[in-house]
Parts: structure tokens; sequence; C-alpha cells
């Protein structure tokens, strides 16, 4: 058993880990979260940009927006001395070398010149405060735009413009476009480590919960069942201790099982057995008891007779429990009159009682009280506690049997005023009144009936009374 349950275990070297070494194995991890996730999150970055863009370390088109704002301010430097047409000339060549841009340029006296393409300037005429106007709407917008004036130091009042898209230029920085990245890898990351300890405790809580349904669940025999071994870890070692629980209560129920089959056929036997010397003892008592005795001869074969019929009793008590025991006694539970069975059975022991010298106290009603009993059954309850009074109770000289009314029930009552339970002599103490007691409790549990014994300060009293949920067998 231990081997298929232990083929079930999972492999590997996870597998294999103690739980306190996977713990700490996150701890760890917690530990490394920050001086290793941020280099790491900037080098994947770097990374995908270069997937992405593999262009990015080579020339573009127009360069940086710092290198083509210098690279304009000295073309503007270069347009010292020069004529309006060979101004015009050179922005046309300008116009060649920033194909995807447009130029243009204004005199001294602010009137626009050429204009590439037609209508760049967006105006004829420029004031001082139109231009003013101009190069602050374009200040870190879209397109680039870069103006300069002309002639050496730039110090001309004629200027000329260039305006250019942006999509064309490096950014100046790409540490800010990686920021949301690199910020939302790290959240990424962070919710990674938290679901992994989550899902590391939650599975620990599942294989508990599993451990301790399996604890809860029993088989046909009241045993619970074994578990699987998944892991070879603290809880892999409790499943496992668990698991060899089980199999110690399967072979102790086995052996159990074998010990009562082995009382119940010894004690079957023996009281097959012991018929047959009792049977001719019987016989010689009764050819005894007819021949010529002495006064105390004849008191001799009364107690040996006495004795003979106690040992019957207790031998059929024997056969009877065994019977019980073992499911083989059978019992048909209808509706009858308890009251006329208990009638019944207290005529038949009327002599026996007036023999012992027993005063008989019956009150029981006229009508009948209903209960579903087996007819057999319910005598066999009343002789034994009958025959218990005689025999235990017999100095007491009365037997009472009556009904009361106990927390809404009808209770039938039998008492004596014997020693009582607690006495050395009592009732469920010696001469077989154990087994008779024990059949008494059997037949009841099986009617659904329960019973209690009162010891009283003069005698004992048995309550029977019809079984519910709150009360069950007696004490």
């Amino acid at each position: 058993m231990s081997g298929r349950r232990a083929s079930g275990r999972k492999s590997g070297w996870l597998a294999r880990q103690s739980l306190l070494t996977r713990y700490l194995m996150i701890v760890l991890g917690a530990f490394l979260f920050i001086p290793i996730i941020i280099p790491l999150a900037s080098l994947l970055y770097m990374l995908a940009q270069l997937a992405l863009h593999p262009d990015t370390t080579g020339e573009t088109k127009y360069g940086g927006a710092s290198e083509v704002e210098s690279a304009w301010h000295a073309e503007a430097r270069r347009m010292d001395g020069l004529s309006s047409a060979e101004i015009d000339e050179r922005m046309r060549a300008l116009a060649v070398q920033y194909p995807d841009a447009s130029v243009f340029w204004v005199d001294r006296e602010g009137r626009t010149r050429l204009e590439l393409p037609e209508g760049a300037a967006g105006q004829g005429q420029w004031t001082v405060d139109s231009a003013i106007r101009f190069m602050k709407a374009r200040i870190n917008g879209d397109p680039f735009t870069v103006v300069s004036f002309l002639g050496k130091e730039n110090a001309d009042t004629a200027f000329m413009v260039l305006q250019l898209p942006r999509s064309d230029l490096h950014a100046s920085s790409g540490s800010a476009s990686g920021t949301p990245f690199i910020a939302g890898f790290i959240f990424l990351m962070f919710a990674f480590l938290a679901a992994v300890s989550l899902l590391f405790f939650m599975h620990i809580r599942k294989r508990l919960l599993a451990l301790q349904a399996a604890m809860s669940l029993r088989d046909e025999h009241g045993l619970p069942a074994p578990v699987e071994e998944k892991r070879q870890d603290e809880i892999g070692g409790l499943e496992s201790a668990f698991n060899g629980m089980v199999e110690q209560l399967q072979e102790g129920r086995i052996r159990q099982s074998e010990e009562e089959e082995l009382r119940k056929r010894l004690i079957s036997n023996l009281s097959h057995d012991l018929r047959t010397p009792l049977t001719v003892m019987r016989g010689h008592l009764y050819t005894l008891k007819n021949e010529p005795l002495t006064d105390k001869g004849k008191e001799a074969v009364t107690v040996l007779e006495q004795k003979t019929e106690g040992l019957g009793g207790l031998i059929d008590n024997l056969l009877s429990y065994t019977l019980m025991t073992s499911g083989r006694y059978q019992l048909s539970p209808e509706p009858q009159d308890v009251l006329r069975l208990t009638r019944e059975s207290a005529a038949s022991w009327y002599p026996v009682w007036e023999n012992a010298g027993i005063e008989a106290d019956i009150r029981l009603p006229e009508e009948p009280i209903i209960w579903k009993v087996d007819r057999e059954g319910f005598r066999r309850v009343l002789d034994n506690l009958f025959q218990n009074v005689v025999r235990h109770a017999a100095e007491g000289r009365y037997a009472g049997i009556r009904l009361e009314r106990m927390d809404g029930q009808t209770v039938l009552v039998i008492e004596d005023r014997g020693p009582g339970l607690n006495a050395g002599n009592g009732h469920g103490a010696g001469k077989g009144a154990g087994i008779g007691l024990a059949i008494v409790e059997y037949l009841l549990r099986e009617m659904g009936l329960a019973w209690q014994r009162e010891s009283l300060d003069q005698g004992t009293r048995i309550l029977i009374y019809e079984s519910n949920t709150s009360d069950e067998a007696g004490s």
C-alpha cells in the first residue's frame, strides 16, 4: 500500500525541496527584487529598442535637433554679403538638402522672399510683432522650426527659416520614453512575485484542507481512508505518518475482527458442549430426588436443582448473546400492547416470586400502550429483568411494576428494594447478571426502545421508554 501511494509523488528537484527551502527562495527573490529588476528592465528596454529600431545607432536622415539647428545657423552666417538672387539660389540648394522641410527667408524690409514650397511662410509682410509671435508659437512645437539671422554673427535683420517634421529627428533624450516601460516591467515583476507567494501559501492550504477532509471521511468500518502523498516535504511527511496510522488501524481492526469471531465461536461451542453434561446432571438430580433421603439430603438436592437451573439460564444467555452480536438473532418489531405483554410475563413469574417471598406490586392501567416491539424479544427483556430481581434483590421482598410520565413520555418502571447497583452483590455484579443485562440492552436498542437504571437507597429502578434522538440507551 505504501509503495502504491509513493508512486503518486511528484518527481523533480523542486518537488524534493522542503517547504522551508521553497519559502526561503521566495524571500531571497524579494530581497534581490530592487537591485536586479531595475537594471534588468533597463537592459530589456535597450534590447527592445534595438530590435524595433535597428538604425538608431547609425546616421539618420537629418541628424539630431541640435545638429540641424547648428547647421542652419552656419548656413545663415555664410549668407553674409550675398545678393538677393544669390540668397535665393542658396535657399533652393538647402531645400534640396532638406527635401521634407519647408524653407523661406525674409529681407531687411520684412518682405517674404523665396518660399519653398509656395506659401510656406504664411504671410508676405513681417513686422517685429508678427516675427516674435511666429517664433513663440514654434517653440517646442511640431514642425521643428529654426529661425536664424543672416550675416556674420547672425547680426543682419534679414532672417531665414527652416521647418522640419520632428519625426525626422532624433529625440534629444531616450530616458523619458523608456520610463513607462521600466515602470510597467517593475510592476509586472512585483505582481509576479506576489502571485508566487500567494500560490505558495494557497497550495499549502489546499493540501492541509485535503488532509483534513481525508481525516473526516470514514469507510464502512469507521476508519479514515489513506491519502495520496504528493511531495517529499513536511506536509508529505505528515501524510505519510497519517497513512501509517491508517494502516495500523486497519491491521488492528482485522485482528479485532478475527479475535471477536474466535470468541463468538468459542462461546457458541462452549454453550453447546455444556448442555450435554447439564442435561445428564438434571436427569440424575431428578432420580436422586425420588430416592429416600434425609431432610439434609433433600435440601442439598433442592440447592443443586436451583444452581443447575441458574447454570442453564446462564448458558442460554451466553448462546443468545453470541447470536445477537453476530447478527443472527432475528427480530420482527410490530405494534404490540406492551402492558398486556408485561401482565402475561409477570403472571408467569408469580409462582417464582411467591416461593422467594417477594411481594408483587403491579399497577398498570387498563388502556393499552402500543409500542413497536418484537413479542418474544420484549418478553425476553422482561424475563431477564424479573429474573434479576429474584437473584439479586430477593432480600428486599418486593417487585413493583407501574407506568409513569417522564419528560412527556410514558415510561414502564420495574423496581425492587434490594441492595442497589452500588452494592457488592447488586444488579450487574457477578452471577451472570452482566450477560443478562447486555441482552436486555441489545434487544431494547434493536426494537427502538431506551432504558435507564437508577440506584436508590432502597433498591433499583429500571425505566423503559420509546427512544428518540436525545434519549438513546441507558446507563
